[in-house]
């Protein structure tokens, strides 16, 4: 038997990845098994080994072929010789919400991580994984918002690993909501606007007050 070219085995491996998100996406992660995933795809569970070591190693290429391209946008954000690192930044905001509403892979894969996917043990080192590129993630917007800072784009009084923080957690909350409800607001259309107004308070932030204690009087 003639040995498969690269180009089929790729196609394979994409078909693979493919009815893993669909699967997924309606049965959970815990719940589907690599026989389920070999079944609708209509290949056998030799061939899924062939490519994968295991579900935890699927669902990272999976999760790889979303995540890779904004987390090359991001480390451009955060490189110290970018000119206008908050232009980058507000970028690669703005395309994950747009990825998110527009992009049906996107999509596939953020609802599974938000509602589908649980970290039992046989997905123990993927969690780490998740864990480890948010972490990279939010010191990669800390840098860029640094550099944003010291080229004056940014409040000299804003704390570049809080913003950093807050805009991480406003972008996830964002798809969050949008995927509750679409038809609550346009995530693709108003992406633009909707980063902008985070970032509109970073560029006007005053010095922080501290909270006033109440004073309490003694009866």
């Amino acid at each position: 038997m003639a040995r498969r070219t690269k180009l089929e085995a790729q196609e394979t491996r994409n078909r693979i990845l493919d009815t893993a998100e669909e699967v997924f996406r309606e049965q959970g992660v815990t719940s589907t098994s690599l026989a389920d995933i070999a079944d609708a795809a209509g290949v056998t569970r030799g061939a899924i080994y062939w490519h994968f070591r295991n579900k935890g190693d699927l669902f990272a290429a999976m999760l790889d072929r979303v995540a890779l391209p904004m987390e090359e946008m991001i480390r451009r954000a955060a490189d110290e010789s970018t000119e206008d690192p908050l232009s980058s930044l507000r970028a690669c905001c703005v395309h994950v919400l747009r990825q998110a509403a527009e992009d049906l892979r996107c999509r596939r894969v953020f609802e599974i991580l938000v509602r589908k996917c649980e970290y039992v043990e046989e997905l123990a080192s993927l969690s780490q994984r998740v864990l480890q590129c948010r972490a990279e993630g939010l010191e990669m917007m800390a840098r860029a918002l640094r550099n944003a800072i010291r080229r004056g784009q940014v409040s000299r009084h804003v704390n570049a690993r809080l913003a950093a923080l807050g805009l991480h957690a406003y972008v996830d909350g964002l798809i969050y909501d949008w995927m509750l409800d679409p038809s609550s607001f346009a995530l693709g259309r108003e992406a633009g606007a909707l980063v902008d107004q985070y970032l509109d308070g970073l560029r006007a932030a005053s010095v922080p007050r501290l909270a006033s204690v109440p004073q309490h009087v003694a009866t």
